[in-house]
């Protein structure tokens, strides 16, 4: 039982991959193609079959044709050989009106043969015009079948181009969604504006520590024009200090040259 299990699922695999290789070797346009020739061929030979029916119906009437010309014909013989005959007796002739008399009887004879094949052509005749009335139906049939035939062959080869457009088309966006140009773009425009968010940063940046700069700058003039008018004021303190320092000094002066006077006058004195 294993074994057949085995055998069995082994049996089922190769079917399984032979259907899958025919499956994949099937090409629609080219099958589709060979049932039309098929078909075409099909009705080419139904075609000939038909001819050749047509071909025997027409012999056929042509030989019912030829057979009731025939019973005509030999009718008008039977009649004239007979007329003949009584002339013949009536004459007195008795050797020829025998002849004559075998004459339309033989004649009779082959009009009745001629009518009995001519009557038994007409039931063949018949038959045959029916199937080939029949005939000709089933090749009409057979040809607007083709032409439906290779309608749907020319929809169906047409939906297969369309699909295979479609699932190049589709994998032509796929690749496109897995290469998307747009996102690299966008890579570049997120790191070209993570750039400029920098480059403004810094800039924000440098202008703050200028304006520190001209801040400091500031500062220190305004410490300097402080320094400098407190240096002015105290030069203007000095100066006032020394103009009024400048009498004292010599009121200063004038007792010490007294002094040095009365000294060198008690020198030579002494």
């Amino acid at each position: 039982m294993k074994k057949n299990s085995i055998f069995a699922r082994l049996f089922r695999i190769g079917k399984s991959n032979a259907n899958a290789a025919l499956d994949a070797l099937e090409d629609p346009q080219k099958m589709l193609d060979q049932q039309v020739r098929d078909y075409s061929n099909n009705i080419s030979q139904a075609e000939t079959a038909v001819a050749q029916t047509i071909g025997n119906l027409r012999m056929l009437e042509d030989d019912y044709k030829i057979a009731v010309n025939d019973a005509r014909e030999w009718g008008q013989k039977a009649l004239a050989a007979s007329n003949k005959a009584e002339e013949y007796t009536a004459a007195g002739d008795s050797v020829n009106a025998e002849k004559f008399n075998k004459l339309a009887t033989l004649a009779i004879q082959r009009q009745m043969a001629s009518e009995k094949q001519a009557s038994n052509a007409e039931p063949n005749i018949a038959s045959q015009r029916e199937i080939v009335e029949k005939l000709k139906t089933g090749l009409n049939t057979m040809g607007t079948k083709r032409q439906e035939l290779v309608a749907k062959r020319d929809e169906l080869v047409a939906r297969a181009r369309n699909a295979k457009t479609q699932g190049q088309m589709m994998d032509a966006v796929k690749a496109l969604d897995m290469n998307d140009p747009t996102s690299e773009i966008n890579r570049f425009e997120s790191k070209i504006r993570a750039d400029e968010s920098r480059v403004r940063g810094a800039a924000e940046l440098a202008a703050s520590s200028l304006d520190a700069q001209f801040a400091s700058l500031e500062d220190l003039g305004e410490a300097t024009e402080v320094e400098a008018r407190l240096a002015a004021l105290k030069g203007e303190s000095n100066i006032l200090e020394q103009g009024s320092a400048a009498p004292q000094l010599e009121e200063a002066a004038a007792p010490s040259e007294i002094e040095a006077r009365l000294a060198a006058l008690k020198a030579k004195n002494q």
